[in-house]
């Protein structure tokens, strides 16, 4: 068994329940392009399946056929650029923060020298805008390798974000884990062979992890236990580094 893993992060949902915010952005710039479009809570549920923002937009557009979609449907680079300033803006006014356990766990990460990553399909600013958010200017040196955006050709539920990771830290899948909020991260997480840690988010609570090495409702903190859903981790009440390497080396 290594004596170190590295911990890789998802973002959207994973490390923050950012979504909501991303709705808002993006309804916000439709409005500002004259789109009469709003997509509710259960429209991006549905959305989401799509990963990557530009993909999800093109499929709203050829799925739905909505008003304006064939004056938009050039647009999406121009527009999802537009929804990225709005998005990063709210960010950094506050309107994020990491979920339970992700900084002690980043902290503990770093006393005990494991090396800590991000693999997302959301973009590049978006991620510096959360990081530096919730960990201020020096945040984003904390992770040895961040795969984000469009770095790679095909997004979640493909590998191959993952597998960029692995290949840019030069490290075998077992020395590494994946901590993952959805259906789709947990399958690109899978084929890259990575067991995962899933906290399902508000958008995925009723998505089925089943055969996830373990499933917690966060990663708790001292006074706020999390709650065991299945698989390694019934035992205990946070992610640690020495619980992970614990559950690892069963």
């Amino acid at each position: 068994m290594p004596d170190r893993f590295t911990l890789i992060f998802d973002i959207d949902g994973t490390y923050s329940e950012t979504e909501e915010t991303h709705r808002e952005a993006f309804n916000q710039t439709f409005s500002e392009y004259g789109l009469p479009w709003q997509w509710d809570r259960p429209m991006y549920k549905e959305l989401l399946k799509v990963t990557g923002g530009k993909e999800r937009m093109r499929h709203f557009i050829e799925r739905f056929d909505p008003e304006g979609g064939e004056r938009a449907l050039p647009l999406i680079p121009e527009i999802h650029a537009a929804k990225t300033k709005r998005y990063t803006a709210m960010i950094d006014a506050g309107a994020a923060q990491p979920r339970p356990g992700i900084k002690r766990l980043l902290d503990e990460a770093a006393t005990v020298g494991w090396p800590v990553a991000i693999a997302t399909t959301t973009s590049m600013p978006n991620v510096e805008s959360l990081i530096i958010a919730t960990l201020g200017q020096d945040g984003m040196r904390r992770f040895a390798s961040i795969g984000a955006g469009d770095v790679i050709a095909n997004k979640k539920p493909a590998p191959d974000i993952y597998n960029y990771v692995l290949d840019e830290l030069k490290i075998a899948p077992e020395e590494a884990i994946a901590f993952e909020d959805s259906i789709n991260g947990y399958r690109s997480a899978g084929d890259a062979g990575l067991r995962s840690i899933i906290t399902p988010s508000t958008y995925t609570e009723d998505e089925d992890f089943t055969g996830a090495f373990a499933v917690m409702s966060d990663l708790g903190e001292p006074a706020a236990p999390y709650r065991h859903i299945s698989g390694a981790g019934g035992d205990d009440t946070m992610v640690t580094p020495d619980a992970l390497a614990r559950w690892l080396a069963r």
